[in-house]
């Protein structure tokens, strides 16, 4: 028999993953705008329920961005073990290009005002990032200019390229994944102009 307290532990642990899920999608449609009373409603819960667990709109962002977050990174983290470093960055860009293109937040990752902890997470993925480019070119699988900076900039190029189309066809942010792919490779790599920017 569930007891009372396992039970209350249930339900808390799915009202949590029915407001993130909805949060995930009412920021997608609304942007940053999105409030919280909406973001309760979609869950089908009272704004009680959300500043239960959750005591500000910042802290439910931050939740979201770890999750996504915290997936990207564990995967670069295991891919900076892979013995082909150029395989290995191909492999990060399609899993994190996949992942934008199935809901892109990326938004509130690099809001302008992000808190601390959003700020935090996201300087840890671009170390993790810088490490896998480094990786790449030393072995000289991706071309010598080429800076982590340049490839966190990329990562979200090819879904954002298909997001212009009205019906785009399924994966076709591939297609646009092997052009930046391609020309990051040294093959007949002409001079970039501009350095690359820096990290803030």
């Amino acid at each position: 028999m569930t007891t009372p307290s396992r039970a209350l532990r249930a339900d808390a642990a799915r009202n949590r993953e029915l407001l993130l899920a909805a949060a995930e999608e009412e920021f997608a449609d609304r942007g940053l705008d999105a409030s919280v009373a909406d973001i309760a409603r979609r869950a089908g819960v009272g704004k009680g329920t959300v500043f239960r667990h959750f005591a500000t709109k910042d802290d439910l962002i931050v939740a979201i961005v770890r999750e996504h977050v915290g997936v990207l990174d564990d995967a670069g983290q295991r891919l900076l073990e892979a013995d082909d470093p150029g395989a290995a960055l191909l492999e990060f860009l399609t899993e994190a290009a996949g992942r934008r293109e199935q809901r892109d937040l990326s938004f509130l990752l690099n809001a302008v005002d992000a808190g601390p902890e959003v700020i935090a997470l996201r300087e840890q993925l671009n170390r993790t990032i810088t490490s896998l480019v480094d990786r790449a070119r030393e072995a000289g699988a991706v071309r010598a200019d080429v800076t982590g900076a340049d490839v966190v900039l990329l990562m979200c190029a090819p879904s954002h390229v298909v997001s212009y189309l009205p019906d785009p066809p399924p994966d076709l942010w591939r297609r646009y994944l092997a052009l930046i792919f391609d020309g990051l490779r040294p093959e007949g790599a002409h001079p970039l102009g501009p350095p690359a920017p820096e990290f803030s």
